[in-house]
């Protein structure tokens, strides 16, 4: 019988303790012993959350019973889960958890802790869909050439309801905060941080980088508008926010922010809170991983399968998919050597001489034009949407900044990457 205490009964929590018993005849099938949820740590003992099981506000009462195999953390934040796990440990409990901030700030420090003790952690990336096996096993003959996804729901149901049925941003945010999809302070989901701490993750399966949130690039919605949507569709794009991770010789970029892709491209197509993921092998080509990416459900079956896993072997298979650090190791590639297409909206007076000096201005920066639209924004202004050829991210915010301080620019202007 392997036994399993849950930090943070909570909705995914529930979920799990619950899986367990309904589908226990299943799941023992499956791994070979059967497994039971012993107890679980709540923060208010006053709600009722429907389960057969102990419940303390205590985290000793799980780190030191002798009969718990299976720690499973899902009590969200990053520091005081990282005293919890680390514990855990070092009291020789394995471990699973789908706490991607936690693991992009500490996945190093805890696969060295951890050693052969089993450490899983699926459902922090993209919820039910098993990416993190995908990637450490079932791609490991492979260099991983790029990882591009659609990896927060909340942001993709918000830019599908914008571009489907011409919702203005804060108006859909408001509705997706009724839904439940965003909280209160919606800033983690719409900013870019959830999905860039799920890039980290991937990166580092991929790619064995040790980079943290501050070291790479991330944007979110925010300054999406129904003028950007409007370009987009006009010129056979939508609009996505994409974690994207790109191997360049020995360099590897990392990046979240709103894209242009074109709408052909299997990502663009995956709407709603639905996550997709495609990954790049050098021997495998193209693989695209589509499901839920949030949800009770679908992440407590994530969370379900490492329990079998760990009922299965015993131990972990290398946490982050490296028994020894890869040779010729790869490095973080600065964000100013980033190279991409750009769109840009500038905001500006509706007067002649305007259009030449905006021009001038992106030909003093090594910047070539590729397409150009001017749209009436009120009496006396117009954006001008404008489409670049390749250039450098540091050329482009350098130009930026010059434009926003010609005396006839209303606004900063609002750029957005294309893919």
């Amino acid at each position: 019988m392997i036994k399993v205490g849950i930090m943070g009964v909570g909705t995914v929590g529930t979920s799990v303790a619950q899986i367990l018993k309904d589908n226990a005849e299943i799941i023992s099938a499956r791994a070979g012993v059967d497994i039971s949820v012993k107890s679980g740590v709540v923060k208010n003992l006053n709600k009722d959350r429907g389960l057969d099981i102990s419940l303390s506000d205590n985290v000793d009462d799980i780190l030191n019973d002798e009969e718990i195999d299976i720690v499973v953390e899902l009590m969200g934040g990053v520091d005081e889960p990282f005293e919890v796990v680390k514990r855990a440990l070092k009291n020789g409990k394995a471990v699973v958890t789908a706490n991607k901030a936690l693991l992009a700030y500490h996945r190093y420090e805890l696969q060295e802790i951890a050693g052969t003790i089993a450490f899983e952690y699926e459902a922090s990336v993209a919820g039910g869909i098993p990416i993190i096996n995908a990637l450490r096993d079932g791609l490991s003959a492979n260099h991983i050439e790029s990882i591009m996804g659609i990896m927060n729901g909340t942001c993709n149901y918000m830019m599908t309801k914008m571009t489907e049925e011409g919702v203005a941003y804060d108006a859909i945010l408001k509705e997706a905060q009724e839904l439940g999809y965003a909280e209160a302070d919606p800033t983690f989901d719409v900013g870019g941080y959830d999905a860039a701490h799920k890039l980290l993750i991937l990166a580092s399966i991929a790619y064995g980088l040790d980079a943290k949130p501050e070291d790479i690039l991330i944007e979110g919605i925010e300054n999406v508008s129904q003028d950007d949507i409007t370009f987009a569709k006009e010129f056979g794009y939508a609009i996505k926010l994409l974690g994207i991770a790109k191997k360049d010789a020995n360099e590897v970029e990392l990046r979240v922010h709103a894209c242009l892709i074109s709408k052909d491209e299997m990502i663009a197509k995956i709407d709603g809170v639905m996550n997709g993921i495609s990954v790049v092998g050098d021997k495998v080509g193209e693989t695209l991983y589509y499901g839920p990416g949030a949800g009770g459900d679908a992440t407590a079956s994530a969370v379900v399968a490492n329990i079998i896993d760990i009922a299965r072997s015993g131990k972990s298979t290398p946490m982050l998919g490296f028994d020894k650090p890869m040779e010729g190791k790869l490095t973080l590639k600065a964000t100013d050597d980033i190279n991409s297409k750009y769109y840009l909206r500038i905001n500006v007076s509706d007067r002649a001489g305007v259009l030449a000096k905006i021009t001038k201005v992106f030909e003093d920066n090594n910047i070539s034009v590729e397409t150009m639209l001017q749209r009436p924004s009120s009496t006396n202004s117009a954006n001008l949407l404008i489409s670049t050829h390749i250039a450098l991210e540091k050329d482009i915010q350098n130009m930026i900044k010059e434009i926003e301080e010609l005396e006839f620019v209303n606004s900063t202007p609002v750029m957005i990457r294309i893919v």
